[in-house]
């Protein structure tokens, strides 16, 4: 008996790392290019974040 799941469309992945680019069009290239560039941006947020936390962190532990 096969389950349900196999049954199912699976997500496409938007972009793969390393994943070949020559097959993509123009359109498709624009899109990926914005994806990453949001991708970035998300994980220069975060990382400024865990910065800022570090900091409050080393500050409070330098004054005790």
């Amino acid at each position: 008996m096969r389950d349900d799941d196999d049954d199912r469309p699976r997500k496409a992945i938007a972009h793969a790392i390393g994943q070949p680019l020559d097959t993509l069009s123009l359109a498709d290239l624009d899109e990926r290019i914005a994806l990453l560039r949001a991708e970035i941006m998300r994980i220069e947020a975060a990382r400024a974040a865990k910065q800022a936390a570090q900091g409050a962190a080393d500050a409070f532990f330098k004054r005790g």
